[in-house]
Parts: C-alpha cells; sequence; structure tokens
C-alpha cells in the first residue's frame, strides 16, 4: 500500500498552508476594517463636534449681545460683499466663505441688509431651513444641503422677531474623509498582500516537518522501514513531541515486523526440524515391523533384536515429543508452582546422581549449606538435569567438570562448566537454537532451548562462555524472589 495520492501538496484552496494565510489574511481585514471604521468615525465626530462648538458659540454671542436688525444690517452688509466676492472669485479663494450668514423674516424670506440683496447661496439657505423659527429653537446644529454640498446650520431670534441663519459648508471635512478612507483601504491592501506573503513562507516553513512525516510514512508503506522523521531546526515544540513519538512508533513497528519475520522463520525451521526428527525413529519402527510382517524375521533372536529396537525408537520418539511439548507449554507462559526451593539440595543431587553414572570424571562441586530461591522445582531440576546431561553425552568419561551456586547482588547464580573440547563460536551463537547439535553430534538439540525457556520463564538469564579447546561453561542467573506470572 502507497501514501502516494495523500502527499502534502503545496498549492490548493483545500491545503493547510492556504487556510492558514486565509484565516490570517481575514481576521487582519477584519481588525483594519473596524480600526478604520473607528477612527473615522471618531475624527468625524471630534471635527463636526468642532464645527457645531464655534456655531453654537456664534449664536450665542449674537443672542447675548441683543442685536436688533438694524445694528446688523452693517455686519449684514459685509456678508453679503463676501459673499458675493466669493461668489465671483471661487478659484481664487475657494475656502473663503464656507460660512453663510443670512437674516430671514418670520415667513422665512431672505431679508436685504442695506443696500445689498440677498445672495443665490443666502436664498439656498433660507430655503434649506423651511420654518426659521424652527431651526432657532433647535439647540443643536441641523444638517443640511445646500446647492448640493453639505452645511450644519442654526439659527437666532433677534428681539425685533426676525431669525439669523448661520450655516458652515461641511464639504471639506467629508472630502478628506473620503480621502482618509481611500489611504487606509490602499495602505490596508498593501498590507494584506504583505501578510499573505510572509504568512505563506512561515507555515511553509513550519510546515515542513509535517511533510517530511508524510514522506517517512509513504516511504515505511511502500516497504522501507528503517525511515525516520528527521529533526528541524524550525520545529515548534508540538510538532517536535510528534516526530519524537511517531519515530518511537516507528521503531516499535519496525521491531514487531522483525519480531514477527523472526519468529516466523523460526516457526517453519522448527516444524520442519521436527518433522525431521521425528521422521527417524518413525521410518526406522515403520522398516521393523515391515520386516515381522512379511514373516522375514525368522529367528527368535532377530525378533528380540527387532523389538528392542522398536521400543529403543518409541522411546526416543516419546522422549521427543516430552521435549516439544515442555517447549511449547514455556512458550504459552505456563502458570509454574513458585515456592522456596534450595538450590544447593538440586545441585549436590543432580551432583550425585552424575557420580553414579560416571564415577570415573572428576567432578568439583561449590554447593554447601542451604541456598533458597523463590522457583518452580520441576523446572529447576530440568534445568540442571539437561545441563548435566550434555556434558555426560558431549564429553568424554574422565573430562573434569564443576557445579557451583552462590548468591550475590541481590541474584542467584548457578555455573555449570566442563573442560571438554567446547564450541566455536558460530556453534556457541545457535547453542539455545531448536534442534541444533553442534558438530551433528547426539540428542535432539532441545535441551538448551528448554534451559532458556524455563530460566527466562522465572525472570532470569542464562550465559554460555566457550571457546574451542577451552571448555564449555554455562551460567544461569535467577532473582531470588521471581516475579509474580501475568
Amino acid at each position: 500500500m502507497s501514501f502516494g495520492p495523500y502527499r502534502c501538496k503545496r498549492g490548493g484552496i483545500h491545503s493547510l498552508r492556504a487556510k492558514l494565510t486565509l484565516a490570517n489574511v481575514a481576521l487582519l481585514a477584519l481588525g483594519i476594517a473596524m480600526a478604520t471604521a473607528v477612527s473615522l468615525m471618531a475624527a468625524r465626530h471630534y471635527l463636526l463636534d468642532k464645527v457645531d462648538s464655534e456655531l453654537v458659540s456664534e449664536r450665542a454671542s449674537l443672542m447675548n449681545a441683543g442685536f436688533n436688525m438694524e445694528q446688523i444690517e452693517s455686519l449684514g452688509e459685509m456678508s453679503v460683499a463676501l459673499d458675493k466676492f466669493a461668489g465671483n472669485n471661487t478659484d481664487a479663494l475657494p475656502n473663503t466663505a464656507s460660512s453663510v450668514f443670512v437674516a430671514v423674516d418670520s415667513a422665512g424670506r431672505p431679508v436685504a441688509l442695506g443696500p445689498l440683496a440677498p445672495t443665490s447661496r443666502q436664498r439656498a439657505v433660507a430655503e434649506a431651513a423651511g420654518d426659521p423659527a424652527a431651526v432657532a429653537a433647535e439647540a443643536e446644529p441641523q444638517d443640511v444641503r445646500i446647492e448640493g454640498e453639505s452645511y450644519r446650520m442654526v439659527g437666532a431670534e433677534l428681539t425685533d422677531g426676525t431669525t439669523i441663519l448661520i450655516a458652515t459648508s461641511t464639504e471639506a471635512l467629508h472630502e478628506g474623509m473620503a480621502k482618509a478612507l481611500k489611504l487606509d483601504f490602499a495602505f490596508g491592501t498593501v498590507l494584506l498582500a504583505l501578510l499573505a506573503c510572509l504568512t505563506m513562507l512561515s507555515v511553509s516553513r513550519r510546515m515542513r516537518p509535517l511533510e517530511d512525516m508524510v514522506e517517512t510514512s509513504s516511504a515505511i508503506a511502500e516497504g522501507d522501514l528503517t525511515r525516520r522523521v528527521p529533526s528541524s531546526r524550525e520545529a515548534t515544540t508540538e510538532v517536535e513531541q510528534l516526530r519524537l513519538a511517531l519515530n518511537s512508533m516507528l521503531q516499535q513497528v519496525e521491531s514487531a515486523y522483525l519480531t514477527r519475520e523472526r519468529s516466523a522463520a523460526q516457526l517453519r525451521r522448527f516444524v520442519a526440524d521436527a518433522s525431521h526428527e521425528l521422521r527417524t525413529p518413525l521410518s526406522a519402527i515403520r522398516g521393523y515391523l515391515q520386516l515381522f510382517d512379511q514373516g522375514m524375521l525368522t529367528e527368535p533372536a532377530e525378533r528380540q533384536r527387532a523389538g528392542e529396537r522398536v521400543m529403543a525408537e518409541s522411546d526416543r520418539m516419546g522422549r521427543l515429543v516430552d521435549e516439544l511439548l515442555t517447549l511449547a507449554r514455556l512458550d504459552q507462559q505456563p502458570e509454574l508452582q513458585f515456592r522456596n526451593v534450595d538450590l544447593s539440595r538440586l545441585v549436590r543431587d543432580v551432583a550425585e546422581d552424575l557420580r553414579v553414572q560416571q564415577p570415573d570424571r572428576p567432578l568439583a562441586v561449590d554447593a554447601a549449606g542451604s541456598l533458597l530461591v523463590h522457583a518452580d522445582e520441576s523446572g529447576l531440576r530440568k534445568v540442571l538435569g539437561n545441563l548435566v546431561g550434555n556434558i555426560r553425552t558431549h564429553t568424554a568419561a574422565d573430562v573434569p567438570a564443576r557445579l557451583a551456586v552462590e548468591r550475590r547482588d541481590g541474584v542467584v547464580r548457578l555455573c555449570v562448566e566442563d573442560k571438554g573440547p567446547g564450541l566455536a563460536e558460530e556453534d556457541a551463537a545457535r547453542i539455545f537454537d531448536r534442534f541444533f547439535r553442534a558438530g551433528g553430534g547426539a540428542g535432539s538439540g532441545l535441551g538448551m532451548a528448554i534451559v532458556q525457556g524455563v530460566v527466562r520463564a522465572h525472570g532470569g538469564e542464562v550465559a554460555v562462555r566457550t571457546a574451542p579447546g577451552e571448555g564449555l561453561a554455562v551460567t544461569v542467573t535467577l532473582p531470588v524472589r521471581a516475579p509474580i506470572p501475568s
């Protein structure tokens, strides 16, 4: 199975980097829009408030002075002249007449001030006001449109009943606000584009460890179990934690795969070896039975010899089957009967058995006193029996041997050694393999495998020290207190 279709893509609206970039740009755009709106509203409020304050101040000054129509004619004439001058020279003085001053009667018609008739803008102001009395009654300035422009207007009623309208243009304010909005829009667009580029670069750099993880996973899916996710200088803490966790998981996957392959190979070899070992006694038994069935064993001595051979091969096959069952039970982690066992006594017992079987063999035993260990007694007897059986089977009867047991550093060590021919390095590496017999020697080749299985079931270890011509020493290390079986 390949992860090719799922490799990290660098483009596309559905990629993580594109979504992060869009999210950042959207958030910044929202922030710019809100900031622009708030700033423009605040500026407009401030500027309008300033205009309104001036208008209200002018109205208050006019009303507090108690002027009548005659007293302000001079001011009116000046205002008309100024308005006419500004109307005829708008190009030369565009900002001269931002305010308009006009007097209106009770009907709302503009009143001439002295010899000067009202200008068109003054008439427009009077027309925009509608009801002068209502304008004068309002405490706050009002928005009006005069000749297509925006104005703020207030009214003041004189002592003789005449109403004075004062209007100030706010067109420049609105134009300034529009220019500020355009400037903010242009600057915000540039800022968003810059943020999008920087976000894409930053996200691409930060996403590189994730792309490495995808590539590594794809390579492993294609069969390269040795690949690991490399470290990155740009990785964040979370990504680095993910990398370490993924590498740890990949290491366990590789170990599990190799263990499974090794176990499968061992199982195939075990089945083949078991079949081969069982075929030999079965073939011998079948051969003798065929001779007997065909009447070819006519002499009593021949029939007796055939019967003895059949029994010998049957015993051999029985022992082989028993050893295979023992290994199978050990593989299934059986429930051993743990109790306090005197290991020194077991060593002395097996030494006495060896002396009886081979009285000419020099044997040294270092197992005085009592040494208790929490273990399965039958399992330890099998371990000792197999180790001593190897000495008895694979060395000459006059080769010295030694059995020793001691407690040190919280563990118990059992050593069984001989001064026989020893083993080559390649044979020593396979001594615990099932059905392995160095040099094609006698036996089933299961003894040391059983020793290793029993020792491991006790939570211990078994080690071998040997060399050609230097004999063989097997050391079994057991904990004083065996672990509780799970």
